[in-house]
């Protein structure tokens, strides 16, 4: 896994004056990754995965929300790979870049791209570990490219989550 201190000081696919503010409702996503942590925020009443901004459960209709250390895996489960770059957007590159839906082990979904340029895409179903890229002193996560067999485990995966099959 990459780790913040690994992190390159400028961003692979998007320039620095697009970081996200480290302030507001994301501050504990981001204060955590700068630790190489990924926190992701649960409702205190009941234990729910909330959505990153969600401020009231689904489930309870608390509003108390809790930010917890979750386990940085999970399975692909959509992927699209983006072959044109947009100026002022993405840097320039030869290369695609991937936008991967990845349901992760504690419950949670996240959108998010690759730590660095990869050609490959990761497939639907394959285990992936989430890392983390820096864009404009920003730590945030992104899918860590593994060199895992397609149908083995990622470490700490459950295993209703590693055979697609059972889900």
């Amino acid at each position: 896994m990459t780790s913040p201190s690994d992190a390159p000081s400028s961003d692979w696919l998007v320039a620095d004056e697009l970081a996200p503010a480290m302030t507001g409702t994301l501050a504990p996503l981001y204060e955590a990754a700068a630790t190489g942590v990924l926190a992701l925020p649960f409702c205190d009443d009941c234990g729910t995965p909330l959505e990153l901004e969600q401020d009231l459960c689904d489930r309870c209709a608390s509003g108390s929300v809790v930010w917890r250390q979750v386990e940085p895996v999970g399975v692909v489960h959509a992927v699209t790979t983006v072959h044109r770059r947009e100026p002022g957007l993405t840097r320039p590159s030869d290369h695609p870049y991937h936008v991967i839906d990845a349901e992760l082990a504690c419950g949670h979904r996240l959108v998010l791209t690759t730590d660095r340029p990869t050609d490959v895409p990761p497939a639907i179903a394959d285990p992936v570990r989430i890392g983390f890229r820096t864009v404009g002193g920003t730590v945030l996560p992104a899918v860590a490219p593994t060199t895992t067999v397609r149908g083995a485990s990622a470490p700490g995966m459950p295993a209703e989550l590693d055979n697609p099959e059972t889900t």
